[in-house]
């Protein structure tokens, strides 16, 4: 079995790698080639494998290449990120709109040139979703709420969502687009996404670093944890046509919460010297992005693949520890705790 991951270099592809790599299968195949593309390089541990193949580059660049190689499955995972697209609309438009169109149309290629129809799992996101005059915005948005995104980086993932749905119905693709839930804790330095600080008044005060949340503690949203995240990518591959139930998106498990919730539960495994290096300042961008966001979300086709969200947000902190504490860097990600 050969799959790609575009994307693969980043927080949540490599950690997809690493799971596909541990498994050894997928679907029931074995892993022989497993192709990683992104801008950067993956990281030592997967080069070091002699199944990964790391391709650099934008994927953009990348795709007419494709047209030629065959591939069992895709994970699309590539992307800018929403504060990016909002700032640079061309960017937005090239990296999510225009590289997911080639992508599909190389795919398509070699599949009138006779070759394999792939398995295609594409990481859409809850930004899909928004508030419109026309559409009310639930407070927990489900699987069918009609979405009504708010920023470019929504609308470009909803676009892609009804292209990988076509692409599907015309038998170029066996495809499946899953809607991520907002990933928190990401490790490392913040991103261009608005819903950074989502991980940063977390990650930030446990390396004894101050953070600064731009938005209120009474804003909630549907949040999910690496590990979680990776489990429904993995699912959503290996279910079965009707298992998915369809062409259309689905929603994968939320742990809805506030920001105070978040707050609470890093008091209650790290203590409250590392909640008191978390300070509120208002950034009227970030804030204005996130007020057209859902609050909250439900996953009933997820559940019915087996997928469900952790019980609390504690579980998710305690899990970026654990995380942190395996790795050689902890004496500086953990800092905040000694």
């Amino acid at each position: 079995m050969k799959l790609m991951i575009t994307g693969g270099g980043g927080f949540v592809g490599a950690r997809l790698a690493r799971a596909l790599l541990k498994r050894g299968t997928l679907a029931g195949e074995r892993i022989d080639r497993l192709v990683l593309t992104d801008i950067a390089p993956p990281p030592a541990d997967l080069l070091a494998d002699a199944r990964v193949e790391a391709r650099t580059g934008p994927l953009l660049a990348q795709t007419e290449a494709l047209r030629e190689e065959p591939f069992d499955g895709v994970f699309h995972l590539a992307s800018a990120v929403s504060g990016e697209c909002e700032l640079d609309f061309d960017l937005g438009l090239r990296s999510n709109l225009d590289s997911t169109r080639a992508l599909l149309d190389a795919i398509r290629a070699h599949v009138n040139a006779g070759g394999k129809v792939p398995r295609v799992v594409f990481s859409s996101s809850v930004a899909v979703f928004g508030p419109d005059p026309a559409v009310p915005l639930p407070k927990i948005v489900a699987d069918d709420t009609l979405p009504a995104p708010q920023t470019s980086y929504g609308t470009q993932k909803l676009i892609c969502e009804h292209l990988i749905a076509d692409y599907t119905r015309k038998g170029y693709v066996d495809g499946r687009a899953a809607r991520l839930m907002t990933v928190t804790v990401r490790p490392g330095r913040p991103n261009g996404a608005a819903s950074s600080f989502f991980s940063g008044i977390i990650r930030e005060p446990l390396a004894g670093v101050e953070s600064i949340c731009p938005v209120s503690p009474d804003v909630s949203h549907p949040v999910s944890s690496p590990s979680r995240t990776v489990d429904g990518l993995i699912a959503v591959y290996e279910a079965s046509r009707d298992a998915f139930c369809g062409r259309t998106a689905l929603n994968l498990p939320a742990l809805n919460v506030r920001v105070s919730d978040m707050l609470d539960a890093l008091e209650k495994v790290a203590g409250p010297a590392v909640r008191a290096r978390v300070r509120f300042e208002r950034d009227e961008r970030i804030a204005g992005i996130v007020a057209n966001w859902p609050s909250g979300a439900s996953a009933a086709r997820a559940a019915r693949l087996g997928l469900h969200p952790h019980e609390n947000f504690a579980d998710i902190v305690q899990q970026y520890i654990d995380d942190c504490a395996a790795l050689p860097n902890a004496s500086e990600t953990l800092k905040g705790m000694s």
